[in-house]
């Protein structure tokens, strides 16, 4: 048995805030999305359409997003689960700099660019959603 990977699945309000959010402020791309028809996947969001999920990638990295009424149907003891987390999402990265300055203008940076104790250069943003991003190069 081998464990392939691990993509987080966010609870999220609006689907089209947080991909825009994702792509515009992070530089993901939308790899797939579902609205709330459930008429089938969608490879790019439709202006007059709602959405209950979106999966995005970048460099690899792949996260999900899925509307809170969408996930408390699908994984039951996650209905009326309040939105966030007390866990944040660290994303080893190479060239932190050029990431960091890309980001940085354009995100709620919550910790800025440093090297701590353990050898990491990280810096953390809060996503439009709450969640903690942190990412980081080994130096």
């Amino acid at each position: 048995m081998e464990l392939k990977k691990l993509a987080p699945n966010f609870a999220v309000q609006d689907i089209e805030k947080t991909v825009a959010f994702y792509r515009d402020v992070l530089g993901f791309k939308l790899e797939m999305a579902v609205p709330e028809d459930k008429s089938g996947v969608e490879q790019e969001l439709t202006e007059k359409k709602k959405y209950i999920y979106a999966m995005m990638s970048r460099d690899g990295v792949e996260v999900m997003f899925q509307r809170t009424d969408s996930i408390g149907e699908d994984v039951p003891p996650l209905k009326g689960v309040p939105i966030g987390a007390s866990v944040s999402f660290y994303i080893e990265v190479e060239d932190i700099n050029a990431l960091y300055q890309e980001i940085k203008p354009k995100a709620g940076v919550v910790k800025e660019l440093e090297t701590v104790w353990y050898g990491m250069q990280e810096f953390y943003v809060k996503d439009c959603n709450g969640y903690i991003l942190g990412f980081a190069e080994r130096k």
